[in-house]
C-alpha cells in the first residue's frame, strides 16, 4: 500500500483531485474517497445515544423503585445525583488514559463496564447496591465525550469536523426525544427490572459492534478496511497523527491547564452548560407548575425544543460550517461566528421570564435550546483543533470537567430561586446572564482557534529566538 501523507505535503491540485508531490499520489475529490470515516462517526453517535438513555432511565423508573425499596425522595435524589460524582471525577484521568494508551482499549473497557452496570441495576436488592451501580455507570461513561473528540481528531479532516461533531453530539439531544419513550415503554411492559435488562441488552449489542468495528485509521488501512485514498484524504486535511509522541500524562496535564485557550473554551462551554442542565432538570417542572400541564403532556412538550434543535444542528454547524470552510472562509472566523451567534440566540431564553403564555414560552425556550446546541456542537470540535499534538483526550476532558462542574450547579441554583421567589422568572434571567458571561470567555479569553504548540515545540521556538 502507498504511504499516507501529512497535511503539509499537499500543495497543488489537478483535475482529478489533490496532488501530493512527495509521494506522487492523487487524493480523489469528494465522492471518490470512501465513507468509512462517516461510519465511525455514527458509531460514536450510538455510543452517546445509548449513554444518555442509560443516564435518563433512572428518572423514569425511580417511582416504582422507590416504592419497592421503601426509599425517600431524598434517598432517590442521592442516587440520581451519584452518577455525576464519578462521571465528573474521572473526566481528566480518563482523558489522560486516552492519550496514553489510545481510544480502542479505553472505549472497549468502558462499553463492557457500562453494560455490567445496566445488568447490575436490574439485579439489585436495595439502596446500597443501587448506589454502587450508578457510581460504576458514571465511571464507565466518563471517557465517552473525550474519546469521541479524540476519535474525530484522528478520523476527520478539519473541513469535516463540523458535521462529524454534530453527529455524535446529536446523540445526547435525541436521547431527550426518544430515550424517555423507550424506557417508559419498557417499564410499562416489563417492569423496572425488565427495563434495565432491555437497556443492558442494547449496551451489550453496542459493545460487540464496537469491538469488531472500531480501529484507528492506520490499523484499519493495514487491514484493508480503509482505502489509501480515504486515509490520505483524512491526513491531508489536518487530522491528528496517531503515532505522535505520547506526552508524560501529568506534565502534559499541567501544561494544558496553563493554556489560556483551554480555559476560554472550557468556561465558555460551562456557561452554556449551565443553561442546558437547567433545561434538562427543570423544564418539565416549569411546564407542570407554571404552565399547569400534566406529566404526560409536559413530557411531550419537553421534546419539542430538543427535536427542533437537532434539525438546526445538522443544517448549520453540521452542513454549512464545513461548507464555508471548504470554500476558503477562515476556520477561526467561521467557528467563532457560529459559537457567538449560537450564544446570542440562546440569550433569548431570558424572554421566558416576561411571559405567562405557553406559546411564547415555548418559542423562547426553543430558540434558547437551539442556540445552546449550536454553541455546544462547535465547541465540542475545538479540543481536536486546538490541543497540542497527542493531547486531545486530556484537553477534551478538562473542558468536559469544567462544563460539568458549572452545569451541575444549575439544578441547585434554579431550585432555590424558585423556592424563594415562587416563580421561574429569575431563573431564566440568570440563564441569560450566564450566556453573556460565556460570550466574554469565547471572545476575549479563547482567541484564535488554532493549535496550541506542544511544550517541546514551544521550548524549541524559545531556544531559536534566543540564538
Amino acid at each position: 500500500m502507498s504511504s499516507p501523507v501529512s497535511p503539509d505535503s499537499v500543495d497543488s491540485a489537478s483535475g482529478n483531485g489533490t496532488t501530493i508531490p512527495r509521494t506522487g499520489l492523487i487524493v480523489p475529490r469528494a465522492g471518490k474517497i470512501g465513507w468509512v470515516r462517516w461510519s465511525i462517526g455514527f458509531l460514536l453517535f450510538f455510543a452517546v445515544l445509548i449513554n444518555y438513555i442509560d443516564r435518563s432511565s433512572m428518572s423514569v423508573a425511580e417511582h416504582d423503585m422507590r416504592i419497592e425499596f421503601g426509599l425517600t425522595e431524598g434517598q432517590i435524589g442521592i442516587i440520581l445525583g451519584s452518577f455525576g460524582w464519578t462521571y465528573a471525577l474521572m473526566q481528566i484521568p480518563m482523558g489522560m488514559l486516552l492519550d496514553k494508551i489510545g481510544i480502542k482499549w479505553v472505549m472497549r473497557a468502558a462499553t463492557i463496564l457500562w453494560t455490567i452496570s445496566c445488568f447490575l441495576t436490574a439485579a439489585i436488592s436495595g439502596m446500597g447496591l443501587l448506589l454502587v451501580a450508578r457510581l460504576i455507570l458514571g465511571f464507565a461513561e466518563a471517557p465517552i465525550f473525550p474519546g469521541a473528540m479524540k476519535t474525530t481528531g484522528y478520523w476527520f479532516p478539519r473541513s469535516e469536523r463540523g458535521m462529524a461533531t454534530v453527529i455524535f453530539d446529536s446523540g445526547q439531544r435525541l436521547s431527550n426525544v426518544i430515550g424517555f419513550p423507550i424506557v417508559g415503554a419498557a417499564v410499562a411492559l416489563f417492569g423496572w427490572r425488565g427495563a434495565f435488562i432491555t437497556i443492558g441488552v442494547l449496551s451489550l449489542l453496542y459493545t460487540v459492534v464496537f469491538f469488531f468495528r472500531y480501529r484507528d485509521p492506520k490499523e484499519m488501512n493495514r487491514r484493508g478496511k480503509l482505502s489509501d485514498a480515504e486515509l490520505n484524504h483524512i491526513l491531508a486535511g489536518g487530522a491528528q497523527h496517531e503515532d505522535a509522541p505520547k506526552p508524560n500524562p501529568l506534565a502534559n496535564l499541567g501544561y494544558i491547564l496553563r493554556q489560556r485557550k483551554v480555559w476560554g473554551m472550557s468556561l465558555g462551554l460551562g456557561c452554556a452548560g449551565y443553561v442546558q442542565w437547567m433545561l434538562l432538570t427543570w423544564l418539565p417542572g416549569f411546564l407542570q407548575s407554571q404552565m399547569h400541564m400534566d406529566v404526560a403532556k409536559s413530557g411531550l412538550i419537553t421534546a419539542v425544543p430538543w427535536l427542533f434543535a437537532v434539525i438546526v444542528q445538522y443544517a448549520l454547524p453540521g452542513y454549512w460550517l464545513d461548507r464555508l470552510i471548504r470554500h476558503g472562509r477562515s476556520s477561526t472566523a467561521v467557528r467563532r461566528a457560529f459559537i457567538i451567534g449560537g450564544m446570542l440566540l440562546a440569550t433569548t431564553i431570558a424572554g421566558t421570564a416576561f411571559t405567562h403564555d405557553l406559546f411564547w414560552s415555548l418559542v423562547w425556550i426553543t430558540l434558547g435550546t437551539t442556540g445552546i446546541t449550536i454553541a455546544f456542537s462547535v465547541t465540542n470540535s475545538l479540543p481536536a483543533l486546538i490541543a497540542p499534538e497527542g493531547s486531545v483526550g486530556a484537553t477534551g476532558a478538562v473542558m468536559n470537567t469544567v462544563n460539568n462542574i458549572i452545569g451541575t450547579t444549575a439544578p441547585i441554583v434554579t431550585g432555590f430561586i424558585v423556592q424563594f421567589t415562587g416563580s421561574f422568572a429569575w431563573a431564566f434571567i440568570v440563564a441569560g446572564i450566564m450566556l453573556v458571561i460565556g460570550i466574554f470567555f469565547y471572545t476575549v479569553v479563547l482567541g484564535r482557534i488554532e493549535p496550541i504548540p506542544s511544550a517541546e515545540e514551544r521550548a524549541a521556538i524559545g531556544a531559536s529566538s534566543r540564538a
